[in-house]
Parts: C-alpha cells; structure tokens; sequence
C-alpha cells in the first residue's frame, strides 16, 4: 500500500501553513513572537505529536496482542530549540535537534516485566525507528501556481 499523501500550503506572506492529511484539514504555524500568528501548533509540535501518537498506538497494539491489562498510555514530548536560531543556521548542514525527551506513562495493574518490555517496545514504533535511523527525503521543485516554470 502506498503512503499517504499530504499536501501543504503556505499562502501569503506569513507561516500560517494549511494542512490536508488525507482529508483531515488542520494548520500548522509559528509563534507571534517570531512572526507567526500562532494559529496552530509548529511543524516541530506537529513532529512531537506524530511520535506521541505512533508510541501510544504501537504499546497499545502490543499489549492487546499479549492480553496484557494496558489502561492508557501518556507520552510528554520536549524538544529544547530556538525559532531565532532555527532560521538564522537553517543552511547549515548540522543544523538540527538532536536530543528529543520522551516520558511514557502506562496505566493499568502491569507487572514489571511488562513495563520493562513497553518501555523496549516504545522504541520499536514507526516514527521513532524513521526519526532515529538514516532518513532520505528525496525533494523536487516543480513549476509554479502561476503556470512559469522554475528557473533552472
């Protein structure tokens, strides 16, 4: 099955970006105070969530499989970055996050084998293994709105 596609649209002079996940509409932004207008959560949010959201999904398929009595599961995300930063060394090659904090809290009587075993298997979701792994973007610049063509 192929992946999904997503489309992004950034109009305007701002960052308000709009979102279309599969028909899922939402919008991406930055903040105020780095001239954003603050209208949603930054890609970087965004990024956290999806490895939430993948680490919560993956324990909780694991643990129906196993039978185990897993109530829910809350993950924290932080990242410590600067927006200033961000785009003043945005062409730098090392220019990136390098340590993102993950605490897990899993509800439910779970013995300590259990949770040992989810904590191993929390790093075992999709998004966290591409996050952590070699990822390869492949990027092509297409024409514009207007019908021109993008120099060469």
């Amino acid at each position: 099955m192929p992946g999904n596609e997503i489309v992004t649209r950034t109009p305007g002079d701002g960052y308000r970006t709009e979102i279309d996940a599969g028909g899922f509409r939402m919008v991406a932004d930055e903040p105020a105070g780095v001239g954003g207008t603050g209208a949603g959560p930054t890609p970087y949010d965004l990024l956290l969530a999806a490895l939430g959201s993948c680490t919560g999904m993956t324990l909780r398929m694991y643990a129906s499989r196993k039978g185990w009595p897993l109530e829910d599961v809350t993950v924290t995300l932080r990242e410590a970055r600067d927006h200033a930063a961000d785009c003043v060394n945005c062409d730098q090659p090392d220019a990136r996050i390098t340590r993102l904090d993950r605490e897990i809290v899993v509800g439910g009587p779970l013995d300590e084998t259990q949770r040992d075993r989810l904590l191993h298997i929390s790093n075992q979701c999709p998004v966290h293994k591409s996050l952590a792994g070699a990822f390869h973007i492949r990027t092509t610049l297409l024409g514009s709105h207007s019908g021109t063509e993008a120099p060469s």
